[in-house]
């Protein structure tokens, strides 16, 4: 069945997501990216060469791009031969969305392999139903700063502004921690004043991103759902974010599920913060930890 397909590539942005106070809601598009092409040929089954971040794969077997990519041309009936090459400089579980991406990835790369049309709405909804939430997903294939919402026909997706004076900054220490563990630490209950309260913070987080209002992004970044609760699992993670607000952060708060952090911040400012924040994770996490500045990402996954 290869004669059926054609060489193709996509590359999609990682993303950070919760941002503090929108937990499971917002989600950003960041320049780190996953690449992943295919060529067809005649041979025994697919090959799949990585590099990059990805080394860490061949360790537990677990790659998503080939497995969406391979689903998703099996469901078409095609059974795909050649070589699938995967490329990242995203971090593997360390809450830049890696998963998302590559999901994503194999998705939209099965269908340009066939010569069809992007799907991004049956692609996103796939993602989705997945991982059970889209704060992810959406900014990495839509790009931008997004919010998902569960209406009573499924999840609806929305742009949000976002002013071209935040800047962000990234910091991790040498391990990670897995979305499932994370999720396993959050209460399954909270209080109705903690409920309400959240309500004002997501709002004045929004509101912040969309002014470069640092008053109003100190304030959204406060979280009792689950920042408290995730950044007790991240080895010297107190002392990392009160590096990155002593650097001159606006906020500071766990990325996705960890074990990053992302900081909100002047755009001069970002190179400093995230390397005040890599040096408080290498003094406990050893040469490993990683720190760098990122830009939104306003375009999302793209046909190469």
């Amino acid at each position: 069945m290869a004669a059926e397909l054609t060489e193709a590539t996509v590359r999609v942005p990682c993303s950070t997501s919760n941002l503090g106070s929108g937990f499971d809601t917002l989600g950003l598009a960041l320049n780190r990216y996953l690449t992943a092409s295919f060529v067809p040929h005649q041979a025994d089954g697919l090959t799949v060469r990585r590099s990059g971040t990805l080394h860490e794969l061949e360790h537990n077997g677990e790659d998503l791009v080939a497995d969406a990519f391979s689903r998703s041309l099996e469901c078409a009936g095609i059974r795909p031969t050649g070589v699938l090459e995967v490329t990242s400089t995203i971090p593997v579980a360390r809450g830049l969305g890696s998963s998302a991406a590559a999901t994503l990835a194999g998705a939209d790369l099965a269908l340009a392999v066939q010569g069809l049309p992007r799907a991004d709405e049956n692609v996103f909804r796939a993602a989705y139903d997945l991982e059970g939430h889209g704060d992810n997903a959406a900014p990495c294939l839509w790009g931008g700063l997004r919010a998902v919402a569960q209406g009573p026909d499924g999840p609806h997706v929305m742009a949000l502004d976002l002013s071209a004076d935040v800047g962000f900054a990234y910091a991790a220490p040498s391990s990670g921690i897995s979305t499932k563990a994370a999720r396993s630490v959050l209460p399954d209950r909270v209080s109705h004043a903690t409920a309400v309260r959240h309500l004002g913070l997501v709002i004045s987080l929004v509101r912040g991103l969309a002014t470069a209002d640092p008053q109003l992004i100190g304030i959204g970044v406060k979280d009792d759902l689950h920042v408290p609760h995730r950044l007790a699992m991240i080895e010297n993670g107190d002392s990392a974010r009160r590096a990155g607000y002593d650097a001159g952060a606006w906020g500071v708060t766990v990325s996705g599920a960890g074990s990053g952090l992302i900081a909100i911040c002047p755009t001069d400012r970002a190179p400093a913060i995230a390397d005040a924040m890599r040096l408080a994770f290498s003094r406990s996490n050893g040469a490993d930890a990683v720190g760098f500045a990122v830009r939104p990402d306003l375009e999302g996954l793209a046909r190469l």
